[in-house]
């Protein structure tokens, strides 16, 4: 791993070592988590000790008294929806201060710098009285609790989702409640469920919750980029009905201002049937990006607006591809100098680590399905399961790999690798492999069986659209 002053070598101890007051933070996050799965209505002592604890773990902080209030009157059960909303305000900023410290770890591994905090544009007005009605629906999910949820409780929210979304100011909080009220209504009802998901059923209640807040989903200030961009890899996210694609990249600008670390996202809603592969071909048109990194280009951008917080909002008219670009020739020239951007406020979020790194001169080893990495006597586990299906990088590849292009996240108490892309040996020859090679088109029989039933699968439910309309 390569960092400006800074080889990995010297800091690769800062991987394992224990970060302060992280576990401590956790825990008073998980203990809320707890009372939201019981409920706020009429808490038991154990959940009201789990209140208390929250609150102590923000007493050093400006949220202290108002926390401290709220945690008393949730263990009463008379809390309010301003007691709820400071609750939801502890818990994003013990996750957030998580964040900061596990970036700072992070960026003090690599030996990257960032930029300042971010800047939010002001916020355009939103409609006061959708809001509340989202922050009572909100208040009611805690006061009865996941195990208590049922179909009424939970569908109740489609008529606020519907009135929100025509609202551009309000799509963000809606799309956030439509997809958190689709999960909710899967499991109902709470009492039939042995296990609940409730770190991340926290995650979305808290993040709603503030949403609520008029100005919290401000957006971040844009200003215009002109210059090169090197792709160094691509993260694919798929679900049943969605895919997202998010780019990687250096940016190097014309003006000859320090290179930035940047990334340029496309979602698109799919049908459950496209997988692997073929999901490139929904993506494809919305991004011209995702065809230069499968060729291995660059691209020239000419004031294509960036974000503060380092992404780019993508336009093809403000981009045409350049000249041919080396994944690891980047990763290894460019990379170290290259400024990070800040996170705001609202994201930080330990799950929001994905710091792209190099690595190379590691050994591997493999224990059943887990995958290790081994240098300057430090291992790093290898995080498999997020290698998508949509191309050649397989685990094995990465099992024999001399160098790899990475994402360095946390998950479960400990730093892993996301590999994007990785150089190995074929009959003697060096050869890269990259998770996004596939992104504009391949030749790869695999990748071309793929492409063709998704592109089937899409013309038969064009199809079928097409009937149901005319009838």
């Amino acid at each position: 791993m390569h960092g400006s002053g800074a080889s990995v070598g010297e800091h690769a101890d800062l991987l394992t070592a224990p970060v302060d007051g992280l576990d401590e933070a956790l825990a008073a996050v998980d203990a809320l988590d707890r009372a939201l799965v019981a409920g706020l209505l009429r808490p038991q002592p154990a959940r009201a000790a789990d209140l208390t604890r929250l609150a102590h773990a923000v007493a050093g902080s400006p949220l202290a008294a108002r926390v401290a209030e709220a945690a008393e009157k949730a263990a009463a059960g008379a809390a309010s929806e301003d007691h709820f909303l400071a609750l939801a305000a502890a818990r994003t900023a013990l996750l957030g201060a998580a964040h900061d410290a596990l970036t700072a770890r992070a960026d003090e591994t690599t030996g990257r710098t960032r930029t300042e905090t971010a800047v939010t544009a002001p916020a355009a007005q939103q409609a006061a009285n959708l809001l509340m009605a989202a922050r009572t629906w909100l208040a009611d999910l805690a006061r009865t609790g996941w195990q208590g949820i049922d179909h009424e409780l939970v569908g109740s929210a489609a008529q606020i989702v519907s009135a929100m979304l025509p609202d551009p100011a309000l799509r963000r909080l809606a799309t956030l409640l439509d997809g958190f009220a689709a999960e909710l209504a899967a499991s109902c009802p709470g009492t039939a469920l042995e296990r609940f998901p409730a770190r991340r059923w926290g995650d979305l209640w808290a993040r709603a919750l503030l949403l609520t807040q008029p100005g919290a989903a401000a957006p971040p200030a844009v200003g215009a980029a002109t210059g090169r961009l090197l792709p160094l890899g691509v993260d694919l996210h798929e679900h049943a009905t969605a895919a997202q694609a998010q780019v990687h990249a250096v940016f190097e600008p014309a003006d000859g201002s320090a290179p930035r670390l940047v990334r340029a996202s496309v979602s698109v809603p799919k049908p459950d049937t496209v997988v692997a592969a073929g999901v490139w071909q929904l993506l494809r048109p919305h991004l011209s990006l995702l065809a230069a990194l499968g060729e291995g280009r660059t691209m020239d951008l000419t004031d294509m607006p960036l974000t503060d917080e380092g992404d780019l909002i993508w336009d093809d008219e403000r981009a045409r591809p350049g000249d041919p670009a080396d994944p690891f020739a980047t990763a290894r020239v460019a990379l170290p100098t290259a400024t990070a951007a800040p996170t705001t406020p609202l994201d930080r979020h330990p799950t929001r680590l994905a710091e792209p790194v190099l690595l190379e001169g590691y050994s591997t080893q493999q224990d059943g399905d887990a995958l290790t990495l081994t240098f300057a006597g430090h291992t790093l586990a290898v995080d498999t399961d997020r290698i998508p299906t949509a191309g050649p990088l397989i685990p094995e590849a990465v099992a024999a790999s001399g160098a790899c292009i990475g994402l360095l996240r946390w998950d479960d108490g400990r730093f892993r690798l996301q590999p994007l892309a990785v150089e190995t040996t074929v009959r003697k020859k060096t050869v890269a492999l990259q998770a996004g090679a596939w992104a504009g088109g391949t030749t790869d029989k695999t990748g071309v069986k793929a492409e063709k039933a998704a592109t089937d699968a899409v013309t038969v439910l064009r199809e079928r659209a097409g009937r149901l309309l005319r009838k």
